[in-house]
């Protein structure tokens, strides 16, 4: 037995590969296969089950792409309510898959129609569990990422019951020793509390996850339900997409429309995906800057800033990186709303000034400050006293809101979302003076 955890650190995301006597399985896979067919290329495999915990609300699955092309099996729970065909899964259930077994463990509380799969060797010993986005390690996977997306309609105090339950009737009886493989890392906004591990044990869990340690459920679906992150317009979309089954992810990038010097309608949505640097050496007016870096999470602020319903355009210095944020909109099943990516539009182009350093500091009074960081950050301090906290996932639908009788400035924590902020704030508000403080970030270090 091969078991191979893949990771897209982009979106946190966890996926495997379990092979065994030359078959392989897969647990959530994200939308690229092609490291799955490397996989079991490389165990002289075949890739014959698809196992899916849920319907995932961060990332497009493969999974009917997986059939599609290899036959693959999908084992699902019967509740997801999915448009493809499937062979349905519930507690207790098991799929052998050349000497080891799966074994479907009925896991909600992030979602109501969510399965855990118990992994167990030849011999029937409890080898590993891949947990989804029910048990992660050193958190639960939250309860209110649905929004009314689903088969199944519950309420998040409802799920929160549900996962007090999961925890301590289904994983608590699990072996010790039995690793715990979950599909999201730290980063994800899946989870609130989740450890920079990757991967555990249940005897490590029930010692330092703090899900265990709540006996009471009245106060464990207190403390469940407290401090949430914010849900990105994205995540709705994608369970109903996963629900169906997305296109290869191939055929996604390769079906984009792709226009060199075109002028884009003065009135579109414009993602201008370069570098906040060159963004503001001179860009399109009125474009949005979220920067396509490998290091960032474009995914989720493309996801976040941009509804699904909404019609945008993509826009890059040159084809390789156009092609590259593509496929990263893909990954999110953002290629159907995509218009059009542009190569170095024409149109009506624009500079940005930098912030007068010393003139903010020595009189901040003097400023709108607005601080788009989330939530929970603000709240564990505030960098400038007087500023005003509007969130990046709500700066779009608040910005009217904005004090514009002084000049404003934006500001994140290290930058990257106060380049995007700044340029959602010069949109909505052109005829304000609005700077960007992360240009002069390293003076406040």
């Amino acid at each position: 037995m091969n078991i191979k955890h893949f990771y897209d650190d982009a979106l946190a995301q966890g996926s495997f590969a379990i092979e065994s006597e030359g078959q392989v399985a897969l647990v959530d896979p994200s939308r690229d296969i092609q490291e799955y067919i490397d996989f079991a290329n490389d165990h002289n495999g075949k890739i014959v089950a698809v196992f899916e915990t849920h319907p995932h609300a961060d990332f497009i699955s493969s999974h009917l792409e997986l059939h599609n092309k290899f036959g693959a099996k999908i084992y699902v729970n019967e509740k997801v309510g999915v448009s493809y065909d499937f062979s349905p899964l519930g507690h207790g259930e098991e799929v052998k898959i050349g000497k080891v077994t799966f074994r479907a463990l009925f896991t909600p509380g992030h979602s109501p129609d969510h399965n855990s799969y118990l992994l167990l060797d030849e011999n029937g010993e409890q080898k590993a569990v891949f947990t989804g986005d029910s048990l992660f390690v050193g958190d639960v996977g939250r309860p209110d990422l649905r929004e009314g997306a689903g088969n199944i309609q519950v309420s998040k105090k409802e799920l929160a019951g549900m996962m007090y339950d999961t925890v301590n009737d289904v994983f608590a009886d699990l072996a010790d020793d039995t690793i715990v493989y979950p599909a999201h890392g730290p980063g994800s906004l899946c989870g609130k509390n989740m450890s920079s591990d990757l991967s555990s044990t249940i005897a490590k869990e029930k010692e330092n996850n703090w899900a265990f340690q709540i006996k009471e459920k009245d106060k464990f679906v207190d403390a469940f339900l407290e401090g949430q992150s914010f849900i990105p317009k994205y995540f709705p979309n994608s369970v109903e997409v996963n629900r169906k089954g997305a296109a290869s992810l191939e055929e996604a990038v390769k079906n984009a429309e792709v226009k060199e010097g075109f002028e884009i309608p003065s009135s579109a949505l414009i993602i201008d995906t370069r570098a906040k640097e060159e963004f503001k050496k001179g860009h399109i007016k009125g474009a949005i800057n979220i920067q396509n870096q490998e290091s960032d999470k474009f995914e989720t602020w493309l996801g976040s800033i941009v509804g699904p319903d909404e019609d945008y355009y993509l826009v890059a210095d040159n084809k390789d990186d156009l092609e590259f944020a593509i496929y990263r909109a893909a990954k999110i099943g953002y290629e159907n709303n995509l218009v059009a990516g542009v190569i170095n539009p024409k149109g009506e182009e624009v500079t940005d000034p930098l912030v007068n350093v010393e003139d903010f500091k020595n009189n901040p009074d003097a400023y709108t400050i607005i601080d788009i960081r989330n939530k929970s950050e603000v709240a564990d301090g505030k960098f400038f006293e007087s500023a005003t906290n509007i969130p990046l996932p709500e700066l779009r639908e608040k910005a009217a809101d904005i004090d514009t009788e002084k000049p404003i400035i934006v500001h994140c924590a290290g930058g990257y979302r106060s380049a995007a902020g700044f340029s959602i704030v010069k949109r909505l508000l052109p005829e304000a003076k609005v700077y960007d403080l992360s240009d002069a970030v390293n003076d406040f270090k």
